[in-house]
Order: structure tokens, then sequence, then C-alpha cells
């Protein structure tokens, strides 16, 4: 009897720890699952972004044409100024594009423009030698000292932040010349939208479809190019106009 007792006990302990084993491999299993999961979330949420200047390196950069950044670009206090050569080779110019090529994306930057300054940033740039320039393909916004530069008086497409001669800013939310300026540059041919929004104001949209694009074209000083605005892949380029310009804080996201 004592021997059957004590079998019996050890069965009905061997009984309980088998029933509660799959119990704790379920939640091991769940808490697995959870990890798995969130290790698959978190490299898209932390690669939602390049980085294309963060302040220590312009190797996602290079002059148009060429295959390393112009020396008149320097790095100086965690952004990316152009400095004008004095007595640099008449025409040349030292417009800077990106390495890579972009369709639809989200760039975000910010820009400090001289006194007096004009540059711009393009997108869709297609680097072919019968192109001599970036803006012989790519759209520019524009970057403008708006109250000391004369190409603010030629029209509200020439101001700060417009398309450059197709689209005029609702607003003029610009800082003064030597103070940095937020800018977002929306481009989405899936949706055929493209926006605008400077120091935290939507300021303009513009259509990408190609009908109401070459309408706007036709319209402008582009009508004609050969090249303009046709690529909806090209690399990013920020412009040499002779005045010293600053860039800083340049991310990407595509859409």
């Amino acid at each position: 009897m004592k021997t059957t007792s004590i079998s019996l006990c050890m069965l009905l302990l061997l009984g309980s720890a088998c029933k509660e084993k799959p119990a704790t491999d379920k939640s091991e299993m769940q808490q697995d699952s959870q990890m798995e999961q969130a290790s698959e979330m978190a490299p898209a949420e932390t690669d939602s972004w390049e980085v294309l200047f963060d302040g220590t390196s312009m190797d996602a950069w290079k002059g148009y044409r060429t295959t390393e950044v112009p020396a008149p670009w320097k790095m100086e206090d965690g952004a990316m100024v152009f400095y004008p050569p004095e007595n640099g080779p008449e025409g040349e110019s030292y417009n800077l594009v990106s390495r890579k090529e972009y369709t639809s994306f989200i760039l975000s930057l910010e820009w400090k423009i001289s006194e007096g300054g004009n540059s711009g940033i393009f997108w869709g740039i297609v680097e072919n030698p019968k192109y001599g320039q970036p803006y012989e393909t790519g759209p520019e916004i524009q970057v403008l000292d708006n109250e000391k530069h004369p190409d603010a008086l030629n029209g509200d497409t020439h101001q700060a932040g417009a398309l450059y001669d197709m689209v005029a800013p609702e607003s003029d939310v610009t800082k003064p010349a030597g103070e940095w300026n937020q800018c977002e540059i929306t481009v989405d041919y899936k949706t055929e939208r493209g926006k605008v929004v400077l120091n935290g104001t939507e300021i303009l949209s513009f259509p990408l479809g190609k009908e109401a694009w070459d309408a706007m074209v036709e319209k402008s000083k582009f009508k004609g190019w050969e090249g303009f605005g046709k690529s909806q892949m090209g690399k990013i380029g920020l412009q040499d106009h002779g005045d010293i310009v600053a860039y800083r804080n340049i991310k990407i996201k595509s859409l």
C-alpha cells in the first residue's frame, strides 16, 4: 500500500509538471513573437529618413558632372557653406548634387542666405554631358533674400520658396538674410502632387501630373527646354548662384 501511494503521488506530480510546461512554452513563444515583431518594426522606423548631411561629412554630395565636392563648398559650424571664388574662371559653376538619385520623397533641410543673396534647391536633375547646368533639367525651389535681391521684384514666382518661375508662394514667411529657414519639400509622383512648407507654414502646392505640369512649363521661361522637368528620377541639387549660402540638417525620406 505504501509503495502504491508513493507511486501514485509521483505520477500526480509528473502529470502536474507536464500540464504546466506547455503554458510556460506558450508564454515564451508569445514573448519571442513580440520581440521578433518589435525587431522587424524598429529598422523601418529608424531607416525611414536618410541623412544627406549632418554636419560631419559631405560624402553624400559631389559637384555637378564631377566626382568630388568643389573647393568653394566648406564645412563650417555644422553647415555646408558656399563661398564664391573671387578669381575663379569665368563661367565656372560649382553646383552640388547628391550622389544618389531619388523619385518621390520628402526633403527636409535648413538654409541661410547672405544679404542680397540667391540660391536654389533642385530635384530631378539628370547628369548628362549635353546639359551644362542642373537647372536645365531640375525644377527649382527658390532660395533668396526677398528684401534685397532684385529677383524678388521680378514677380512672386521668383521669391523665396517659389517653384521658380511657375508657382508663387501664398505668403512670405522667410526670415531675414543671415538667419536659418526650415524648409520641407514634398515631391510625390504617386499622388501627382508637390508642396513646400517653410518655417512651419505650407506656402505652396503644385501638380505633378503630366498634363498639368506641361501646362505650367508652357507658361514659364522653361517652355521648349528639351530636358526640363521630364525625369521623375534624378538627383537633388544645391545651387551656386554666385552668392554665399549655407545648408544644414539635410535628410530625405522616400515615399
